[in-house]
C-alpha cells in the first residue's frame, strides 16, 4: 500500500502580511482529501491603478475540488474571509465559521447575490467538527477581532496546531480569555507542527491588553471639551465597547459613522455582544446635541480617499462637521505603506486648529498579534516539533526561525506561498514539492490575472498617457483629408498644435509607402503607424503613449 502523508501548503499568507490561504491534505499520492483554512484579501496600493482587492491564485485547490471536505474559517478579518465571495462558488464546498464570523460571511454572500444554501456551517466556540480524515478542534484565542480561533487539525499520522492570528489578552473585555488550558492539553498529546502568526516577532514584550487602552481613552476624553472623533478599525469591537463606555462616562451621546461601523455593530448585537451599551444616535440627528456632548466613532481610520474620516475633514459629509479646537483620536496603528496617505490627513486636521491624538503621542492602541512574550507562553505550551512561520513579510519569516530555534524547536521550516511542506511520514518536516500560485486581481466586477492585458494597458496609460488617431480611406485606397487625432494624459507646454502638425505629417508620409485599395496591407499599416506616432510622441515629449489606430473606409 502507498504511504499515507500529511501536508500543507500555504498559498497565501507567507512571505506577506494578508491574502491568507493554507491548505491541509492527508492521504497517500494517490487519493488525498484536503481542507482549506482562511480564504482573504490584501488592498491594492497606487501601483496598479483600478484595482481594490487582491486574492491568491485558487487554481492548484480548485483542481482538486472533487476532493476537498471543507473550507474552515479561523476569524473574520477582510484577510482571513475577504475573498470568499470570488473563490467559493468555483468550489462549492461545506463552509465552518464560528458564530460571529458566519454572520458576517452571509452578508458578504448576500451582497454579491450568492446563494450558499445550506453550506455554511456554524460552529460553537471551542467546538469541533469531523471532515474526512480530518478531526478539527476550534480553540478559542484573543485577537482584535470578535471570534478568533485556532485550530488543532488531527488525522491518523499526527497532529498540527494553526494558530491563526492571536495574542494573549489578560482582560480582553469582550469575548472569552485565551483558552490556555486547552492549547496545553493540546500540547501535551504531541503536536507535529505549529502553524504561527509572524506578524509582531519583532516586538519585545507583549501586546498589551484592551482594557489598559479603555483607561487610557477615558482619560484623554474627559480632558476634552469639545466634540470627539475617534476612528478606529471597525472590526474592533473591543474598541467599539471602550468608545461607548468612555462616552457614557464622560456624559456624551455616542454617533457611529461609515457603513462598516454599522456593520460590524449590527452583527456584534446579533451575535449576543455590546448589549449593555448606550443606544447610538443615528448621525444625521447629531447637529442638534451640543459639541461637548457628542462623540462620534468613524471608519477611516487610515486614511483611506472614501473613509468616513476622509471626509469629515475636507468638509464634505452630509452629516458631520468638524471645527477649530475639536478633537480627533486615531485609535490605530498606522499600518507600513500608509504613513504617507495617513499624514497628509493628520496635517489637514492640525492646519484647521483641530488636535490629532493618535499612537505617536498617546496610548491609543494595542496590536491584535503577539509579541516575543507572547510568542514564548504559546511555544511552552504547545511544544511543538516544528514551527511553520505564517502572516509575515521575509523579514518577519526569517526573525522567527531564528526566534524558534532559540526556543529549541528541533525543526522550525521556512517556507514560501506555494511550498509543499511534507509534515509526516518525513523524519523531519521540509518542503518536498510547489505548488502553482499567483495573485488575482478585481478588476471592476471581474476577477483577473497577474499578467492581464487590461491591466498593463491601465498601468501604460497612467504612465505614459493616451493617443488616438483614426485615419479615413476612400475606395482608390487613398487617406482622406487630415487624420482625426486626440490625445489624453499626454504633456503639453502650449504648442500642441506643433505636436498635432508632426503626427500628420508623419502618417501621410507612412501612408504612401502602403497600398491601401485592399484590405490585406492594413494591419501592417496601422502598426507602423502606431510605432512611429508613439516614437515622434517620445521624441517630443518623453512619453511613449498607448496608441490606438482606427482605419475607417469611407
Amino acid at each position: 500500500m502507498k504511504k499515507e502523508e500529511f501536508i500543507f501548503c500555504p498559498l497565501g499568507g507567507s512571505g506577506e502580511i494578508g491574502m491568507n490561504m493554507n491548505l491541509f491534505a492527508y492521504g497517500n499520492s494517490g487519493k488525498k482529501k484536503w481542507i482549506i483554512v482562511d480564504i482573504g484579501v490584501t488592498f491594492a496600493d497606487d501601483t496598479i491603478p483600478g484595482i481594490d482587492l487582491i486574492y491568491p491564485d485558487p487554481g492548484f485547490i480548485i483542481d482538486k475540488k472533487d476532493d476537498l471536505v471543507g473550507l474552515i474559517l479561523t476569524h473574520a478579518h477582510e484577510d482571513h474571509i475577504g475573498a470568499i465571495a470570488h473563490i467559493w462558488p468555483k468550489l462549492l464546498c461545506d463552509i465552518y465559521a464560528t458564530p460571529f464570523t458566519s454572520v458576517l460571511i452571509k452578508e458578504k454572500f448576500k451582497e454579491k447575490k450568492i446563494d450558499v444554501g445550506n453550506k455554511l456551517k456554524v460552529v460553537k466556540l471551542n467546538g469541533n467538527i469531523e471532515l474526512g480524515p480530518f478531526k478539527v478542534e476550534f480553540v478559542t484565542l484573543t485577537h482584535s477581532i470578535l471570534e478568533p480561533n485556532g485550530l488543532s487539525i488531527e488525522t491518523p499520522s499526527g497532529k498540527v496546531l494553526h494558530t491563526g492570528d492571536w495574542k494573549i489578552d489578560p482582560n480582553p473585555l469582550i469575548g472569552d480569555k485565551i483558552n490556555e488550558k486547552k492549547l496545553k492539553e493540546i500540547g501535551s498529546q504531541g503536536v507535529l507542527a505549529m502553524i504561527c502568526d509572524s506578524t509582531n516577532v519583532f516586538s519585545p514584550g507583549r501586546a498589551g491588553s484592551e482594557s489598559d487602552v479603555r483607561k487610557s481613552l477615558l482619560k484623554i476624553m474627559e480632558n476634552r471639551k469639545k466634540r470627539i472623533i475617534v476612528t478606529s478599525f471597525a472590526s474592533n469591537v473591543a474598541r467599539m465597547e471602550s468608545v461607548f463606555y468612555c462616552a457614557e462616562k464622560t456624559g456624551r451621546h455616542i454617533s457611529l459613522v461609515g457603513r462598516s461601523m454599522h456593520r460590524i455593530y449590527k452583527a456584534a448585537r446579533q451575535c449576543g455582544y455590546l448589549s449593555n451599551l448606550i443606544e447610538p444616535v443615528d448621525s444625521r440627528d447629531t447637529k442638534k446635541i451640543e459639541r461637548k456632548k457628542i462623540v462620534y466613532l468613524c471608519t477611516g481610520s487610515q486614511g483611506e480617499p472614501n473613509g468616513a474620516m476622509m471626509r469629515i475633514s475636507n468638509s464634505i459629509h452630509p452629516d458631520v462637521i468638524i471645527e477649530e479646537d475639536d478633537t480627533v483620536i486615531f485609535s490605530s496603528k498606522i499600518i507600513p505603506g500608509n504613513e504617507k496617505k495617513l499624514y497628509k490627513l493628520h496635517n489637514l486636521l492640525v492646519q484647521n486648529r483641530i488636535e490629532v491624538v493618535n499612537e505617536e503621542n498617546e496610548f491609543v492602541h494595542v496590536s491584535g498579534h503577539p509579541n516575543r512574550e507572547d510568542l514564548k507562553d504559546m511555544y511552552n505550551w504547545v511544544k511543538p516539533r516544528a514551527v511553520i512561520p505564517v502572516h509575515g513579510e521575509e523579514r518577519h519569516m526569517i526573525e522567527h526561525i531564528n526566534f524558534a530555534k532559540a526556543m529549541q524547536v528541533p525543526f522550525p521550516v521556512k517556507v514560501k506561498n506555494g511550498d509543499i511542506v511534507q509534515l509526516y511520514p518525513a523524519e523531519k518536516p521540509s518542503v518536498v514539492d510547489k505548488a502553482p500560485v499567483g495573485r488575482m486581481y478585481v478588476d471592476g466586477k471581474i476577477s483577473v490575472g497577474e499578467n492581464s492585458q487590461s491591466l498593463k494597458e491601465r498601468i501604460n496609460i497612467s504612465y505614459n498617457g493616451f493617443l488616438e488617431v483614426t485615419i479615413l480611406v476612400n475606395n482608390v485606397g487613398s487617406i482622406v483629408k487630415n487624420p482625426i487625432i486626440s490625445f489624453k494624459g499626454i504633456p503639453s507646454n502650449g504648442e500642441s498644435s506643433n505636436f498635432i502638425f508632426d503626427l500628420t505629417d508623419k502618417i501621410k508620409n507612412i501612408s504612401r509607402t502602403f497600398s491601401l485599395k485592399s484590405a490585406k496591407q492594413e494591419q501592417n499599416f496601422i502598426d507602423a503607424v502606431k510605432m512611429n506616432c508613439r516614437k515622434t510622441v517620445k521624441d517630443k515629449t518623453g512619453k511613449r503613449p498607448y496608441t490606438n489606430v482606427n482605419l475607417v473606409r469611407i
